[in-house]
């Protein structure tokens, strides 16, 4: 069996949804909307909302962190094998920028106090 057959046998269309890649794209969505919450908490006027604004981010974010860590941590192939690892690194990288603008938040909230 020549080795172009399997490694075409371990990869899956690209339309396919298995189970890593709903988890993997579900933590990237969380962590997004995590850095559109910080993003808005970091550009509005102060108040009290803005703090529960900046909580809710750094939550979403560290949840997008943990998910899509783990999923990048499990998954056995690379890109294209159903493992959700595009949608995990996704999930890493805006997890990430969302604790970080939830941080800046934070520091905003504490400096006009």
């Amino acid at each position: 069996m020549p080795i172009s057959h399997l490694l075409a046998a371990s990869t899956v269309d690209a339309s396919t949804l298995t189970g890593d890649r709903i988890v993997a794209t579900a933590a990237a969505v969380v962590a997004l909307a995590g850095a559109i919450i910080g993003g808005l908490s970091l550009g509005r006027p102060t108040g009290g909302s803005r703090k529960r604004r900046s909580a809710a981010a750094l939550i979403a974010g560290v949840t997008g962190v943990l998910v899509g860590g783990l999923v990048v941590i499990t998954a056995d192939g690379g890109p294209g094998t159903g493992n959700g690892i595009v949608g995990g690194y996704a999930a890493l990288v805006l997890g990430l920028l969302a604790a970080l603008l939830s941080g800046l938040a934070f520091a905003r909230t504490r400096r006009a106090a």
